[in-house]
């Protein structure tokens, strides 16, 4: 049976693995402007942290023929810190969705966003560079031997833009990539 995991505005994927997605023709009330570029979106159910490795799949898949070398790559690793982020320390699911810029170029040389939902309204704290141990000589050992935390850094130091914003009834974070580095 085909189950629908994904939807691009304008296109289809499904879980059988039938390779790319397909573009549908006409658009839809409510769909993006053809300058805005495929969309893609999946909705995340609470806690369900397996469901970021299926997402850094199904980005790996839209992304295959864009950007220079290794852009694709730190897309997926970004998208995984904000997905995990949201599934972690909140408590209810996510949407995470995926959109370029660019026009009909957009899947090649288009600029992509990428922006995690969810529904806690508290904003992110992300560390503070340089942060110091309590006698002020560098961090904390408990801080380098720490295996999580450091997701909004990399968001911050990979990202050619990145933010937080407001929505409904919580908030979405979300990071820009170029298709080449600046």
């Amino acid at each position: 049976m085909k189950r629908r995991t994904a939807h691009w505005a304008g296109a289809e994927r499904r879980e059988d693995g039938t390779g790319r997605p397909t573009a549908r023709s006409g658009r839809r009330r409510g769909e993006r402007s053809p300058a805005a570029g495929p969309l893609w979106e999946r909705r995340l159910r609470r806690k369900d942290v397996r469901a970021v490795a299926e997402v850094r799949a199904e980005l790996r898949a839209l992304l295959a023929g864009w950007g220079g070398p290794g852009r694709a790559e730190t897309a997926e690793l970004l998208t995984s810190e904000l997905v995990t982020n949201a599934l972690v320390h909140t408590d209810g699911g996510a949407v995470v969705s995926a959109r370029f810029d660019g026009g009909p170029a957009a899947l090649a040389t288009g600029r992509l966003r990428v922006e995690v939902r969810d529904f806690l309204a508290r904003h992110p704290r992300a560390p503070t560079p340089g942060a110091r141990a309590d006698n002020g000589t560098g961090p904390s050992a408990c801080q380098e031997a720490a295996t999580s935390g450091r997701g909004l850094s990399l968001v911050h130091a990979l990202a050619d833009g990145w933010g937080v914003r407001a929505h409904g009834v919580g908030k979405a974070v979300w990071f820009e990539l170029d298709a080449q580095e600046p």
